[in-house]
């Protein structure tokens, strides 16, 4: 307890006075005779206990009533035993109100973020015209690292509306802090009005201050129940218009009810194409599939939608892709070989594949940044020039396929597949042997087969070489022959993927290049050298986006541009890995469609969606908060409990502490009540 006015504690030597009355104002009794002496003994012996007794609960009852008029005027205060005292001059004051999307909740009051709001400006009444106020939310924007006057502070939390911008509670902490700790005004106080949500409510997690107390009003909804669509894939790695396409999505049920009917539309291209209906239990998710026919060439835009109430953020999904893909593939063929072989042709028939052919004396080693894939067919020496460059190629990511000739040098060869860390080659093999197996666990033919005869008849292997296995290279085999030598296997590589076949692909070692598996397995070596784009993006964040490098434009920025131009930015871009990184730096904010644009040319289509953390609405209790806080021993953070009456009173009790001075003017009026009574009625 505190006195505002302790210098009128010297006035309690005022309670010496009745005191002093008391000892010199002692009723003097006369003896009087009478014939039963015995009798008037008893009698004078009874009435003068009766008078001492009473004149000392009057004196009691004078002295606590002086007592208290004094302790009245020095208006006492009581504080809670865990509060750090600093109750002299003007206070700084930082509110912080949680406006992500969660608090787009509600409870019998209305929308979490109102009645924050409202909470806010009852804090803001309960100080002073003295005081200064920071008013912060997750937007951490320039004018929330100012002071505001009482007035202004209200004017600001009236302007707060929801926004896309998640932040962690210690993130928001050390900025009120920090921001506090740089005026020069040292009773420091830090309000937090939040739904406490478990995803970034890391109060466990916080840098505390204990120079500042903090205050918490925790916010609870009604109903923490919302269903979102979480995220979405293709089943294949490309789209191509006239083919059937199957997507999945991810519908997430986080609450304690069991959905038994929903629906899910698909859009694509501003067009309703598809729809599925789905029932998903409590704290679970469900995995759906939309089939359909992508029928535009090129960029293609399209989102999921479902209707859930009151969190709405969450239940439309956008993604793009780009159905007009072209795979660029190196062609390196031997001395031996020619231009027009069966792999060349294989290629030349398809669109989809961009092929550049050389022979192994005329390599364009500069086709390298910007290709998919790297088929070296037969070549008769590996050089020591196309080794560093297959090195190099291995950082960006792709496809290197070795194919040995039937004549190879195989000193050359090893040297290069020893710093790809993949086996060796050794003598060459001339026993008949047929493939005996398809790995169907390898994955590599995923999608390929509806299902694999046992009495498949598969490619005859004439001569093939032996490869030699070490505990150091890893090097799986996707096709085997009879005696569980590999005929064609799969390596990793930094970011490439490197495959090998132990025989020469001509009609002399082999007929795979006439079998049915010949155009599968090369289809499926390039559309596995695609590099994944994502789907979509999250709204604002420093995502990075990669595209291939066009090097004849590589003096044009690239812009990102939202579909409807009510955005362009030129994101800060950096070349890598022969390609191009765009950092949009939190730039794009607003969730929908976008295009990288460079010289009126789209160079890849983009969709953002605002990030799911806030879709999980799993709050912190009163109880697991203030277990947090004793655990963590903070001294100096306090929680308010009942945040759904006004506040003002326990926020004033919280900063100024509870006045007693009321109490004591009661007290003094009480004992002159007693001190009245016991002289007029107690004889």
């Amino acid at each position: 307890m505190m006195f505002v006015y302790p210098a009128f504690l010297w006035a309690l030597a005022a309670v010496a006075i009745p005191i002093i009355i008391h000892l010199f104002n002692f009723r003097r009794y006369k003896k009087v005779y009478f014939t039963n002496v015995k009798f008037l003994k008893e009698l004078q012996h009874q009435s003068k206990s009766k008078s001492r007794l009473r004149e000392l609960l009057v004196l009691v009852a004078r002295c606590l009533a002086i007592a208290c008029l004094v302790l009245a005027f020095c208006q006492p205060v009581l504080f809670n035993k865990d509060v750090i005292v600093t109750n002299t001059g003007a206070k700084a004051v930082s509110i912080y109100i949680d406006n992500s999307f969660s608090m787009e909740n509600v409870n019998k009051q209305g929308p979490l973020l109102e009645i924050a709001k409202n909470k806010a400006k009852e804090i803001v009444k309960a100080f002073g015209n003295g005081d200064k106020f920071q008013i912060i939310t997750n937007d951490f924007e320039g004018r929330h690292q100012r002071f505001n006057s009482k007035e202004d502070a209200i004017n600001v939390i009236d302007e707060v509306k929801v926004s896309a911008s998640v932040r962690a509670f210690s993130d928001v902490l050390k900025r009120q802090t920090e921001f506090l700790g740089s005026s020069n005004l040292a009773n420091q106080k830090v309000y937090a009005l939040s739904d406490a949500q478990e995803t970034t409510f890391n109060l466990n997690a916080i840098q505390n201050d204990t120079s500042v107390k903090i205050t918490l009003v925790p916010l609870k909804a009604n109903e923490t129940n919302n269903i979102y669509i979480d995220s979405c894939w293709f089943e294949t790695p490309l789209q191509q218009k006239g083919f059937i396409q199957k997507l999945h999505a991810n519908i997430v049920n986080y609450g304690n009810t069991n959905l038994e009917i929903g629906s899910a539309k698909l859009f694509l291209n501003k067009q309703q194409i598809a729809i599925s209906s789905f029932s998903v239990e409590a704290n679970s998710k469900k995995e759906i599939q939309f089939t359909f026919e992508c029928k535009q060439e090129g960029v293609n835009y399209g989102s999921i939608k479902i209707e859930d109430f009151p969190i709405t953020f969450d239940d439309e999904l956008f993604f793009s892709f780009n159905s007009k893909v072209n795979v660029s593939v190196c062609l390196i063929s031997g001395k031996e070989q020619s231009l027009d072989n069966p792999i060349s042709t294989l290629f030349k028939t398809d669109s989809l594949f961009k092929v550049n052919s050389y022979l192994e004396q005329s390599i364009d080693f500069n086709a390298f940044k910007t290709c998919d894939v790297i088929i070296l067919n037969q070549l008769l020496d590996l050089s020591s020039g196309l080794t560093s460059e297959l090195l190099k190629f291995t950082e960006k990511g792709g496809s290197i396929v070795f194919i040995p000739s039937q004549n190879a040098n195989l000193v050359s060869y090893n040297q290069c597949l020893n710093m790809l860390q993949i086996p060796n080659l050794v003598a060459l093999d001339t026993g008949s042997l047929k493939v005996d197996k398809i790995e169907m666990a390898s994955k590599f033919y995923a999608g390929v087969f509806e299902k694999v005869n046992d009495r498949l008849n598969l490619p005859l292997v004439t001569k093939h070489y032996k490869i030699t296995r070490t505990s150091n290279m890893d090097l799986e085999t996707i096709l085997m022959l009879q005696n569980s030598d590999p005929f064609f296997a799969v390596s990793k590589k930094n970011n490439a993927t490197v495959y090998l076949f132990s025989a020469p692909l001509n009609e002399k070692c082999t007929n795979f290049s006439k079998h049915a598996l010949f155009v599968p397995t090369f289809y499926q070596v390039c559309f596995n050298s695609l590099r994944s784009v994502p789907l979509s993006y999250q709204a604002g964040s420093n995502v990075v986006i990669n595209i291939k490098n066009d090097l004849s434009s590589i003096d044009q920025p690239p812009h990102i541009k939202q579909l409807n131009g009510q955005l362009d930015v030129i994101p800060e871009s950096r070349a890598l890995n022969n390609g191009i990184s765009l950092y949009t730096q939190n730039q794009v904010t607003a969730p929908g469609f976008y295009e990288v644009v460079r010289n009126a040319t789209v160079l890849l289509p983009l969709a953002f969606n605002y990030s799911r953390k806030e879709s999980d609405l799993l709050c912190l209790n009163n109880e697991q908060l203030k277990k947090i806080i004793v655990d963590k021993n903070y001294r100096n953070i306090e929680l308010i409990d009942d945040a759904g009456t006004d506040i003002t009173s326990q926020i004033q009790q919280g900063a100024e502490g509870k006045k007693l001075w009321k109490i004591f003017i009661i007290l003094t009026l009480l004992f002159i009540g007693i001190e009245i009574a016991l002289l007029r009625f107690l004889k």
